[in-house]
């Protein structure tokens, strides 16, 4: 295989870049919201947080992308493929980025913050001293692995006419005739940028606080 082919996969896989750290950027402030109203306790934020929850995790990503695609049309709002796919892929880590987030908070000793209580930090100081380091000491193994998950599962942006990395390896070995070497360099591309995230990701682990060195 020519660098020629190789270098054409390495240019459709910023697209794979950009798409996945963007929908995972948004997906992770949606999903500190959603935590909130699932751990606020009241039923008129539980209900719709738990409903969005079990929708973008209970149907396929494929789907969702296909819906989203088609409905923003149908109802006046004409965006790229390419947002119409950060979309879709945000709002599906966004549900399971959201459950990582309450588990952390939910693990978070009651004893500690009863403590902090009593020697009189406001609910802010709570939050931003205690309950923020622990929770996403506890859950930041399970973000970097959602992170390497969706980059994976960004290959499915094709379908809404997207060329990143899998689709252009495919439109090559189908021109190519060369199917063995162009997948296994694709493959290999894949590796490469899982391997710099999980890298990335444990050096940040290790930075938290309160975390092992």
């Amino acid at each position: 295989m020519s660098f020629k082919l190789f270098e054409l996969l390495l240019q459709a896989s910023i697209y794979t870049v950009a798409i996945s750290v963007a929908s995972i950027l948004i997906g992770f402030l949606l999903a500190l919201v959603i935590s909130a109203m699932m751990l606020s306790g009241r039923r008129l934020f539980v209900w719709p947080a738990q409903l969005f929850i079990s929708f973008f995790r209970g149907v396929p990503l494929l789907v969702q992308l296909l819906l989203i695609y088609n409905l923003l049309p149908a109802i006046g709002i004409n965006v790229p493929s390419i947002v119409a796919a950060i979309i879709g892929m945000s709002l599906s880590t966004a549900a399971y980025q959201a459950e990582n987030l309450r588990g952390g908070f939910a693990s978070v000793p009651r004893g500690l913050i009863e403590c902090a209580e009593m020697v009189g930090l406001t609910p802010a100081q709570i939050f931003r001293r205690i309950k923020a380091p622990i929770a996403m000491r506890l859950t930041f193994p399970a973000l970097v692995n959602e992170a390497i998950l969706l980059l994976k599962a960004s290959s499915l942006v094709s379908v809404v006419g997207i060329i990143e990395l899998t689709r252009m390896a495919q439109d090559l070995s189908a021109s190519t005739f060369l199917p063995l070497q162009i997948f296994a360099s694709a493959g290999l591309i894949y590796l490469i940028i899982n391997w710099i995230v999980a890298l990335a990701g444990g050096a940040i682990e290790r930075s938290l606080p309160g975390a092992p060195r």
